[in-house]
């Protein structure tokens, strides 16, 4: 429960942090999504139990500050969020390596939802411009950060999920 009200707080900053400076910092058009980098994360740890639910207070979030249609990211995070689950499972001796590809992955995901949103309510891009001028270098910049967000969202979930010592 403390877990996810944190959440609350956590994601509203990111979301003013990222909205304020970090979508100064472009290449090309695109720009890193700290909240997908940090939803991610948290998704990816192992005592972890609350993803979905950071997935949507961060859709939620992200959805008050963007001008795409409403439920777009919130779409696209929680799909993340299940890629990075099965992720857990799958990889789960290389966390880190579950993460690149989460947020390769999840940046695609997100984008994809984006597009389709825009497709539906008539304001459509062209999916090659978007793909080489958005998508790629968002990938690239997501990726940059995505082991410092791993690194830190994890000394997050360690001081909230402390591990158990056996006697």
């Amino acid at each position: 429960m403390a877990a996810t009200l944190l959440a609350i707080p956590i994601l509203t900053i990111l979301a003013i942090f990222q909205s304020v400076l970090v979508s100064r910092f472009q290449l090309l058009r695109g720009t890193p999504d700290l909240i997908l980098l940090v939803i991610l994360a948290w998704a990816l740890q192992k005592r972890v139990k609350t993803a979905w639910q950071w997935g949507i207070i961060g859709g939620l979030i992200v959805s008050i500050f963007s001008a795409l249609p409403a439920g777009a990211i919130l779409i696209g995070y929680l799909l993340s969020v299940g890629l990075a689950l099965l992720l857990k499972k799958r990889v789960w001796q290389v966390p880190v390596f579950a993460m690149v590809i989460a947020i390769f992955l999840g940046t695609v995901l997100t984008h994809v939802s984006a597009l389709v949103a825009l497709l539906l309510t008539g304001n459509p891009i062209s999916w090659e411009e978007a793909l080489n001028l958005i998508t790629l270098p968002s990938i690239l910049l997501n990726l940059l950060l995505a082991i410092p967000a791993y690194a830190l969202v994890g000394e997050l979930a360690n001081w909230l999920y402390p591990e158990e010592i056996e006697l």
